[in-house]
């Protein structure tokens, strides 16, 4: 009779949460959250501090308990399981290595204590594959942070986890090095083919290496999509402003025709697709991006079939790769404007008279709640409830 197959090895699935709701005391974390994460994917819980995703990561590790709601690996419910019985490995942003072990001693941690008494050939194509293979004898503090973090994936992917989460991993490393380790963990997660849950306030970390990426605020998701449908074509403000930046302009949506939705914003009128539109009646946010603007010195210069709105330049800020400007418009609103340092055009001197232009189809509506302002909102953390 063959031997029994032990909790860690039974096939995983899609990792599905059903209603998973966290509360303490009087506040909520997580609001009756449910998704579905695929087999194999790559998926990014994206928010600020205090939206829940942290607190939606323990929960899938086993270490918070849901208020209510249930956590699923395939068909088998593992909410009430202990950490240590899901097949499930988590890798947090201090790393926790041992530090009186050495890089081959720490990958091997988890199958020692198993019982795995051959671990030698697991260990080392784990360190091939995270291309730390030369370096199994230094000591933890002999590492860069980047070499850290290979040895802490390492460590958790020799386990055989069919789930493994990230919580802010890069969060300790500098920018050009945490960029190099984005593409790494894309690589790695390719390559070994397990689920992987990313945790992450950086939203070119969650563009940058995910399939799916789930927008969380206030413990629920306001969003999920690829990178790309989210920041081309937000559902709320929150989305627009979070993942980018938006300029969202006040107006007032007349209803679809001709496959238009006519727009009024301060007096001007303007369209958008009825494709691009979330919302086509009543108030509503006109959104563009800052790089789907372009200035030029007067409105006889704006192409056929685009929009613009004319202003004053208040601020140029140089960034390399591009100028970022603020327009004020005639109604008082100030529009971020990015133009690429290109060489085709030369700078604009703040206090110069500018007109920005885009074309519809790089614009979108929003419903707008009352009261709601125009410009790019900033969203107050919720206090005294993790993250």
């Amino acid at each position: 009779m063959g031997r029994a197959t032990s909790e860690r090895e039974t096939p995983a699935g899609d990792l599905r949460l059903a209603g998973l709701t966290k509360r303490y005391g009087a506040a909520t974390a997580v609001d009756d959250l449910s998704l579905t994460v695929p087999q194999g994917a790559f998926f990014a819980l994206l928010g600020p501090s205090g939206c829940g995703k942290t607190t939606t990561l323990r929960m899938i590790a086993g270490l918070e308990e849901p208020t209510s709601g249930r956590v699923l690996l395939g068909d088998r419910d593992v909410t009430r399981l202990r950490p240590y019985k899901r097949p499930v490995n988590t890798v947090f942003q201090s790393y926790a290595l041992f530090p009186h072990l050495n890089v081959f001693e720490n990958v091997a941690f988890g199958l020692r204590r198993r019982g795995i008494r051959s671990v030698d050939d697991q260990v080392m194509a784990m360190l091939a594959l995270v291309r730390l293979d030369d370096l199994g004898h230094r000591r933890p503090a002999q590492l860069s942070g980047g070499q850290q973090q290979r040895v802490a994936l390492a460590r958790a992917l020799v386990n055989r986890p069919r789930v493994l989460l990230l919580d802010e991993p890069l969060g300790a490393l500098d920018l050009t090095l945490r960029r190099r380790m984005q593409a790494e963990l894309k690589r790695i997660q390719t390559e070994v083919g397990v689920t992987f849950v990313h945790v992450t306030h950086d939203q070119e970390e969650a563009m940058t290496m995910a399939d799916t990426v789930a927008v969380m605020n206030a413990g629920r998701i306001e969003q999920l999509g690829t990178p790309a449908d989210l920041y081309e074509f937000p559902a709320t403000g929150f989305v627009a402003n979070f993942l980018g930046q938006s300029n969202l302009l006040a107006g007032e949506a007349t209803g679809p025709a001709g496959g238009e939705v006519a727009v009024s914003v301060h007096g001007g009128r303007f369209s958008v697709p009825a494709d691009r539109a979330r919302a086509d009646r009543g108030p509503v946010h006109l959104g563009v991006r800052p790089e789907k603007l372009h200035l030029v010195d007067s409105a006889d210069q704006v192409p056929a079939g685009c929009q613009h709105v004319t202003g004053v330049v208040t601020d140029a800020s140089y960034t390399g790769a591009s100028t970022q400007y603020l327009l004020r418009t005639g109604w008082g609103s100030e529009l971020s404007v990015f133009v690429a340092n290109s060489g085709a055009t030369g700078p604009r001197a703040v206090g110069a008279a500018a007109v920005a232009y885009w074309h519809p189809r790089h614009a979108f509506l929003l419903a707008r709640e009352p009261g709601e302002r125009e410009g790019t909102p900033v969203w107050d953390e919720p206090v005294g409830v993790p993250s």
